[in-house]
């Protein structure tokens, strides 16, 4: 298994980028989201199934891009 990347050495998430997040219920990674907006270093995430914003953001350590 690979290491996980060191947060400097990441690519920079950008709006549409392809992401999944950690789930605050379960912790694992759940797919289907993209990068809504960026404010103030939390991610903003769009559920791609429906369009929705969802309303808690979230922070670098809890989404990565989609592989």
């Amino acid at each position: 298994m690979a290491a996980a990347e060191p947060s400097n050495q990441r690519r920079q998430l950008t709006p549409g980028v392809d992401v999944e997040v950690r789930a605050r219920f379960d912790g694992r990674w759940k797919r289907g989201f993209e990068i809504a907006t960026i404010e103030d270093e939390l991610y903003r995430i769009r559920r791609r199934s429906d369009g929705t914003v969802l309303p808690e953001p979230f922070a670098a350590a809890d989404v990565r891009e989609t592989r």
